[in-house]
């Protein structure tokens, strides 16, 4: 991918987001960081050279504002790596006790903020005839999730309809638009709770489940999305990639 290409990764705090951004800035590249933890994203551009933006990307005003911001500066925006998303807190419970907070929140989380950043970013892409939006989605995008969280499934679901929608809409337009679907990856705090809640026995069955036999890394996911985001993949697009270790 020629150098500089404009990157805005979100979700970059930390676990894969961060990996994403260090492997685009390893490859040259001007990276801006997004991501709702303030502290977070400013110690993750500190170490690898990049942009920080704190912001909560659920507010349409302001993740058009950051785009506005980015392309102002740089001149352009070529990828949008889109990590942001994950349980918030949450935990598996029956239908019956969950919140219409609890449920929106994991909506507003893992879709509303790719949506507004896509939407953001479309206009610049389409100027520049080129640009690639790679959103994450999960293993449970494709089937019921290991969480057991209604509200993530629905949501990393809907993530991968929009993917595919906005390939349709912006192909014609030299922007491709696809996605990663990890696996099992110890990232941060969150998967590293759920991974000790199945117990050694739990954890030998699902590491069994895998076919490399080994959970994933996030700099295993970070690939996938280089690949994703390169010129030569051109004709690849509406594409939901899983990076499971063969799990799928």
């Amino acid at each position: 991918m020629p150098s500089p290409r404009t990157v805005l990764v979100t979700g970059a705090a930390q676990g894969i987001g961060r990996a994403i951004a260090a492997a685009f800035r390893a490859g040259g590249a001007s990276v801006h960081l997004a991501d709702l933890d303030e502290a977070g994203v400013r110690a993750s551009a500190d170490v690898m050279g990049a942009t920080p933006h704190a912001l909560d990307l659920s507010d349409r005003d302001a993740a058009h504002r950051l785009v506005e911001t980015i392309v102002a500066a740089d001149g352009r925006l070529d990828v949008l790596a889109l990590a942001a998303g994950g349980v918030r807190g949450q935990v598996g419970r029956p239908i019956e006790e969950v919140s219409e907070a609890d449920w929106r929140v994991l909506f507003q989380a893992n879709v509303d903020g790719a949506f507004w950043l896509a939407q953001a970013a479309a206009p610049a892409m389409k100027r520049q005839g080129f640009g690639r939006i790679v959103t994450i989605a999960s293993g449970a995008g494709l089937r019921p999730s290991l969480t057991g969280i209604q509200a993530y499934s629905s949501a990393k679901h809907a993530l991968v309809g929009l993917t595919k929608q906005l390939s349709w809409e912006l192909g014609p337009h030299g922007v491709t638009v696809n996605s990663v679907a990890p696996g099992f990856v110890l990232s941060n705090p969150a998967t590293q709770r759920q991974w000790e809640s199945y117990g050694p026995e739990g954890q030998r069955r699902l590491v069994d489940s895998i076919h490399v036999k080994r959970l994933g890394t996030p700099e295993d996911i970070a690939n996938a999305v280089l690949f994703f985001a390169d010129e030569r993949s051109g004709w690849v697009s509406g594409q939901i990639l899983s990076v499971d270790g063969g799990r799928s």
